[in-house]
């Protein structure tokens, strides 16, 4: 059965392209079909972790909402440069991206008119399908838009992330409530950008009594990450590094069933 995960967070600058690929990447890993669909149509850039030129992108998801083209042709097998050659005699594991586009025209006419976002959801469902989906992961908007609700709405899991930042903590009650309200089966929060000194297991107590919400993870501030610059999959270059084992448990929870609500 697929699995739809949303990440998101309130505010931008949080890491949630960065953690989205990475986590795609370590349920790919583990044998699965997996795709990353990048909503953040107003500022996409996730295509850029995946080194996916953009010269090499024919179609794009916003091709798809205004009724230029399917889903699927705006899909792309990134399955070799995101995890490496694979056995071709299996159709497991593989990654696929659909990202949105970048440029400035298309930008300035999703500001000016949007689009519909039903067609988003029926688009959600069909990639599903015609990808064989194990696990969509949804990189989404930060903030609260009719988007976001969608993709929250949708979603089997939401990951939330959030940095231990005064504004992030406010933003994230606003998300969290929204998510409740919406009845999202299963949430947890994953804490990026702890700074070194931090005690880490303080600090998840104190954002799951703030919350209520289980938290997943507290990722570490990093020299590698930064030096990186969004120039490729972080645990694919550092696989025995802290951050990336932490990752891993989070990859761990994601992989777990939707636990059922009890009758």
């Amino acid at each position: 059965m697929s699995k739809i995960i949303s990440t998101h967070s309130f505010r931008g600058g949080t890491g949630k392209s960065n953690l989205t690929a990475n986590l795609a990447v370590l349920v790919a890993r583990a044998g699965y079909r997996v795709a990353v669909i990048d909503t953040d149509i107003q500022s996409p850039g996730i295509h850029v972790l995946f080194r996916l030129d953009p010269s090499s992108i024919k179609h794009s998801l916003n091709d798809f909402l205004w009724g230029r083209c399917s889903i699927q042709a705006a899909s792309y097998d990134v399955t070799a440069s995101a995890i490496g050659q694979v056995d071709e005699s299996t159709d497991r594991p593989r990654l696929f991206l659909i990202p949105s586009s970048i440029n400035a025209g298309e930008l300035a006419r999703i500001l000016r008119e949007g689009y519909d976002v039903s067609r988003l959801n029926d688009g959600l469902q069909d990639l599903l399908s015609q990808l064989r989906l194990d696990f969509l992961f949804i990189d989404t908007h930060p903030g609260v838009n009719e988007e976001t609700l969608l993709s929250i709405a949708v979603s089997d899991s939401l990951v939330l992330i959030v940095r231990p930042d005064q504004q992030d903590f406010q933003g994230t009650a606003v998300a969290v409530e929204l998510a409740r309200k919406l009845e999202v089966p299963e949430m947890f929060l994953v804490v990026n950008k702890a700074l070194a000194g931090t005690d880490f297991s303080v600090l998840k107590d104190f954002v799951e009594s703030m919350y209520r919400v289980d938290v997943a993870a507290v990722l570490p501030l990093n020299n590698e990450m930064v030096e990186m610059a969004s120039g490729g999959i972080f645990s694919n270059r550092y696989p025995e590094h802290p951050f990336t084992r932490e990752l891993k448990r989070v990859a761990e929870r994601i992989l777990k069933p939707v636990p059922q609500p009890i009758a």
